[in-house]
């Protein structure tokens, strides 16, 4: 994917801290960035695959950190692969999962799980986050989603996530967070100018912003904690 996506798309950095401007796939054929990428199957495919290798790690961290023994159910938000909700129901057996993403996503979502033998507890529901109802799940996970989206839609999810929610149930959300004062991760930083050049109005953000907008939209504690690498996840608690 790096070669064929994002090489391609940093050739045009310049343009994009001139004009604001996404330049990839949206910028060259003037459609969304993931219509585009969901028509093609094979095209589609080798995102998917990409979105596992680069969140890997921090979705076993997520797996063997959270405290899962409080909780049954778990929904994975833009699942893409399925990784994310994969690692965690391996990790905790008595856990049933749901991967949420475009009816698109679905054949590579099930293969995915069929090869780990998870079908009897995880399963694709098809939706857009921003149009359908949320799944309904003890902990929603959103991971390397949320830095995708402007603030307004940021905001949009986090509140989308806490109506979704029982009392008690807990919001996960993991990027490369930025630390607050906006020194020292510069991966984060780096990742944050890669969505001014993938996204019309994506970036990453820090723990102190992601926790503002769950204070804003209800929730009653947030927290963050450091996954691996770059990667932390902020955990809100309906």
């Amino acid at each position: 994917m790096a070669n064929h996506r994002l090489f391609p798309s940093w050739n045009h950095l310049t343009a994009a801290l001139r004009t604001g401007q996404p330049q990839n796939e949206s910028a060259r054929g003037g459609a969304d960035t993931f219509a585009i990428l969901y028509a093609d199957p094979e095209r589609l495919k080798e995102f998917l695959r990409a979105m596992t290798g680069v969140s890997r790690g921090a979705n076993l961290a997520i797996a063997a950190k959270f405290p899962w023994t409080n909780y049954k159910t778990a929904a994975d938000l833009g699942t893409a692969q399925g990784d994310l909700i994969v690692q965690v129901t391996l990790a905790n057996p008595h856990l049933t999962g749901i991967g949420f993403d475009l009816l698109e996503v679905a054949p590579v979502f099930e293969d995915y799980v069929e090869s780990n033998s998870l079908s009897s507890r995880v399963r694709f529901q098809p939706g857009n986050f921003f149009r359908d109802p949320l799944p309904a799940a003890d902990v929603i996970m959103m991971g390397h989603i949320l830095h995708d989206w402007n603030l307004d839609e940021k905001r949009v999810l986090v509140r989308k996530a806490y109506d979704a929610l029982p009392e008690g149930g807990a919001l996960i959300v993991y990027d490369a967070i930025i630390d607050d004062d906006r020194s020292r991760n510069a991966f984060g930083l780096m990742m944050s100018l890669n969505m001014l050049i993938a996204s019309p109005g994506g970036f990453d953000y820090t723990g102190a912003d992601c926790i503002g907008w769950m204070d804003e939209a209800g929730f009653r504690e947030a927290r963050v904690e450091h996954l691996v690498g770059p990667d932390s996840m902020v955990i809100g608690i309906k």
